[in-house]
């Protein structure tokens, strides 16, 4: 359980330290850290990309992923985050193999943030096989440097509000231009949108600023759907603005049919980006003119959500599959 010096035990033999002082402020720094469109963008050692399956950055929060190594090998992971200090400090336990306890601290030093990674084992063999059979000592050193470049690409970009935000990311094995035309084009979305076991009857896409996407989902027991996006921003192929409402046949703005409290409009920003051929969407949603009692069912309904967009997002992976097999 660590060694004694003068009374005192030490975990020397069970950590590993690493720690490098950055070129940005503490708040920019932060956000690479907690927002899974920034994250899934360097974690990791040279040559590793990411698809983040969740990531709820609270106490008690999970973030699962899966790294995927330069040789093809993947590797799945599951943090629980433990405590969460803003800007100052994260907890989190790694419970997938190998286990361990993470602090990271971010202390400001004149404007440029020195963050410290310190990652605890449970038994000094632990840490010994985690650096043989991983090269975590080094793979530390690659991250950080890694999230250096990163920084100097996200800029004076300001911190956006994460609370009461939904975040969905996920990585296609398909080029950006095909995820960007499968998102806004008919002849896509209507083999692939929607729940499982939902087929797409109408799809109306008119891909401007103040154009909608409007369309009628039918249930496997028959019963339609009616949805609309009015796009706000678009620029190809890497972003989408757009508000989404339930709609009905003539294009209006309806309730949800099941949750009368539910937000009449959410804000979706759909982010895209490309890395050796891969794409990765991050989705990133918000209620909007809402009361506090709709806010509060939206934010409520993040685990429905996460289900609900997993199985969407496992449609979309198999259509982009075989868009890609058909090419080849």
């Amino acid at each position: 359980m660590g060694k004694k010096n003068n009374g005192v035990t030490s975990t020397a033999d069970r950590e590993i330290v690493t720690s490098r002082l950055f070129d940005a402020p503490r708040t920019l720094v932060w956000k690479a850290w907690t927002d899974p469109r920034e994250v899934a963008l360097w974690w990791g050692p040279n040559g590793f990309t990411n698809t983040i399956h969740e990531m709820d950055v609270s106490p008690g929060g999970v973030w699962q992923f899966i790294m995927h190594g330069p040789d093809g090998v993947d590797y799945k992971n599951k943090i629980v985050f433990v405590e969460l200090v803003k800007p100052e400090r994260i907890v989190y336990d790694h419970v997938s193999g190998p286990k361990f306890r993470a602090t990271v601290t971010f202390d400001d030093e004149g404007g440029k943030t020195r963050v410290t990674m310190r990652a605890l084992f449970e038994t000094a063999s632990a840490r010994e096989y985690a650096v043989k059979t991983f090269g975590a000592v080094e793979g530390a050193k690659q991250t950080l440097g890694r999230l250096d470049a990163h920084l100097a690409k996200m800029g004076d970009r300001v911190e956006a509000p994460t609370e009461g935000v939904f975040t969905v990311t996920r990585q296609f094995d398909a080029p950006r231009e095909l995820v960007f035309k499968a998102w806004t084009e008919c002849e896509h979305l209507m083999q692939w949108w929607g729940p499982k076991g939902f087929t797409m009857r109408v799809c109306r896409v008119d891909l401007r600023p103040g154009g909608e996407f409007h369309y009628c989902l039918r249930s496997p027991d028959g019963h339609d759907m009616w949805g609309k996006f009015v796009f706000r921003e678009i620029v190809a192929p890497e972003r989408l603005v757009y508000v989404v409402s339930f709609s009905d046949e003539k294009g209006g703005v309806t309730r949800h049919p099941m949750a009368r409290t539910w937000p009449l409009e959410m804000l979706n920003t759909v982010t895209l980006s490309e890395q050796s051929g891969r794409t990765t969407i991050t989705l990133a949603a918000t209620s909007i003119n809402a009361t506090e009692e709709e806010r509060k069912t939206f934010r409520d309904g993040f685990d429905s959500m996460r289900q609900g967009w997993g199985g969407t997002m496992d449609q979309l992976t198999a259509y982009l599959a075989k868009k890609e097999g058909n090419r080849s």
